[in-house]
């Protein structure tokens, strides 16, 4: 629940609105991060039987924590139908832990080049599912590698596909008197769902990104199929027309980088083009690779030379190395195939000598 659905139903249990602060506080602002009601001291003794009688706390159960050789923890989640989700907490050296959250089990996207994207999709998470992973981490983590200050919605599933419950647990998030995350530090990640995108940008102040991936619609048709259906014309346009009017606000472009698939010298030209006129930064990030995947990532050397085409250009660009890669913590690399996966789709001709 957001603060004022709770505050309604507290009320309607026979109790007063301040008895709703004090227990939204110990869920989210106080340090305590309850996940059970022996958690909830200093509240109202009818109070606390109330909520034993008419409450749960949790929605996951924590299975396993792996931990990569650069200090990234891959938590593995159960939820109540026996479903895996998975969770990743990054740690910097720079002051900066973020939390990589799923919005789905599996993803419908069947992105050829992403783990998660195989599995299909096999349902939407709750905005108690998704918020919880985010208390999680704060409890696991907090007093181990330094607090949790960032979300991405950047783990399994696409976000703009389960809106209203990604838009519902955002909420929560950046509650000032919860989680109180910063509007600018929580990122949803989108394919580009052209309709969700607007009523995402015209409903929450959160950052967005957008995976990008190629500069033709070629190739984004092959390796992101959600472009047959919003070409990246539609998709940048939109952007275009929607940003207009946000003040100070810029997309990040997520690109991964696949060797001979999309980082060419005119990749990167094409890129600069289509980016023109949209207040944006640019995330270069290497290929993850996994099982059965066709893709190499582009050498490191190749990357920076992309990289340096679009600084020249006066793009703002970054380089994202792989984290948490040999625990199958990174990005693309999330989920578990099952016995049904999505299709692979037919490799453009002229690609065949390089997949």
């Amino acid at each position: 629940m957001e603060f004022a659905e709770l505050e309604r139903w507290v009320q309607s249990h026979g109790f007063r609105s301040g008895q709703a602060l004090m227990l939204w506080k110990r869920l989210y602002g106080d340090g305590v991060w309850a996940h059970c009601s022996d958690e909830l001291e200093g509240l109202n003794k009818d109070f606390l039987k109330m909520l034993s009688e008419n409450a749960k706390f949790k929605a996951l159960t924590l299975k396993d924590i792996l931990t990569a050789s650069d200090g990234t923890r891959k938590i593995l989640f159960n939820l109540e139908d026996g479903s895996v989700i998975e969770t990743v907490v990054i740690p910097c050296n720079r002051g900066r832990t973020t939390v990589c959250v799923s919005s789905q089990v599996g993803c419908a996207m069947n992105c050829q080049f992403c783990y998660t994207g195989r599995m299909g999709l096999k349902k939407n998470l709750s905005a108690a599912e998704i918020v919880e992973q985010a208390v999680f981490a704060r409890r696991l983590f907090s007093n181990d590698i330094g607090p949790i200050t960032n979300v991405v919605f950047m783990g399994m599933g696409e976000p703009l596909h389960n809106i209203h419950n990604v838009i519902k647990g955002v909420a929560i998030m950046v509650d000032d008197q919860g989680l109180h995350f910063s509007h600018r530090k929580v990122t949803i990640s989108t394919s580009g769902l052209v309709p969700q995108l607007k009523r995402f940008l015209r409903e929450s102040n959160c950052a967005l990104a957008v995976s990008l991936n190629a500069t033709t619609d070629e190739v984004r048709n092959w390796i992101m199929p959600i472009n047959r259906k919003y070409n990246l014309e539609l998709l940048l346009q939109t952007l275009r027309e929607e940003l207009f009017s946000k003040h100070r606000y810029k997309v990040l472009f997520e690109y991964v980088m696949l060797a001979g698939v999309n980082d060419s010298i005119e990749d990167a030209k094409r890129l600069i083009g289509l980016v023109r006129g949209i207040p944006c930064k640019i995330n270069l990030i290497s290929f993850n690779p996994h099982s059965g995947s066709r893709f190499r990532p582009t050498p490191e050397e190749k990357m920076i030379e992309f990289r340096n085409i679009l600084a020249e250009a006066g793009c703002v660009v970054f380089l994202r190395l792989s984290r948490g890669d040999d625990r199958m913590a990174a990005c693309g690399q999330l989920g578990e195939l099952g016995d049904t996966l999505a299709p692979v789709l037919r490799v453009p001709a002229r690609f065949q000598t390089v997949v």
